[in-house]
């Protein structure tokens, strides 16, 4: 999946907060279910417009930007 599939922002959607492709929920949720310790599944049946290979993404899409950032670092 490239990010047009993961991630949408637009001005017109949830004032231009990032959102799961195709949703109204923020791609910030994620993060924050995962956060207070709820699972992947937890937050998959809480929004259930997401799909699991979207969630997914967005996860392999952080790490992959934090090792990039980590490799410029370096």
């Amino acid at each position: 999946m490239n990010v047009k599939d993961l991630v949408e922002v637009n001005p017109k959607k949830m004032s231009g907060v990032p959102v799961f492709t195709g949703t109204r929920v923020p791609i910030n949720h994620l993060f924050e279910y995962l956060e207070s310790g709820e699972t992947l599944p937890e937050f998959l049946r809480q929004f259930p417009s997401v799909t699991r290979e979207q969630a997914l993404g967005v996860l392999e899409l952080s790490k992959e930007s934090l090792l990039a950032s980590h490799e410029i670092a370096a």
